[in-house]
């Protein structure tokens, strides 16, 4: 995933905003999700809202590690920050959940340029798009995504 910011516009339509990782299928390696990112020039062409898009991404029944390039704005300036988050919803099998909190310092370690932390636990936590800006800045953000909080 490319956290640092590209130069030409082709470069940036290619920059992911959002991606899911999860356990391969013998669970010994993290890996990306198939057809589970949003690319920066999905935005405005297949994605209206990439939070939105985001949480939808997210599956009920199983845990997963996200990275999701937030867009925000305080009163003092636009910012980018890249988020970790850690899915573990209360409907996933306990193994599962124990695999990915062993796990989840390993794939941090991996990206640079982490500002924020969030586990979530449910849609109800997630779906709200202030518990995010929250995490970002707390009452300092009043946009996220380009819509007001």
């Amino acid at each position: 995933m490319k956290v640092r910011k590209s130069s030409s516009p082709e470069d940036v339509k290619k920059r992911k905003k959002a991606v899911l990782f999860c356990l391969s299928e013998d669970k010994k390696q993290i890996v990306v999700e198939p057809g589970k990112q949003i690319l920066v020039g999905d935005i405005g062409e297949t994605v209206d809202d990439p939070y939105a898009c985001f949480v939808k991404l997210l599956p009920l029944g199983d845990c997963r590690y996200g990275l999701y390039d937030a867009t925000y704005e305080t009163r003092e300036s636009k910012k980018e920050d890249l988020v970790f988050i850690f899915w573990a919803p209360e409907g996933a099998p306990l193994r599962s959940k124990m695999i990915y909190a062993t796990s989840k310092d390993a794939i941090k370690k991996k990206f640079t340029g982490i500002k924020h932390e969030w586990q979530v636990n449910g849609l109800d936590e997630v779906q709200d798009r202030a518990t995010l800006a929250e995490k970002l800045g707390g009452s300092v953000v009043v946009t996220l995504e380009g819509k007001a909080l």
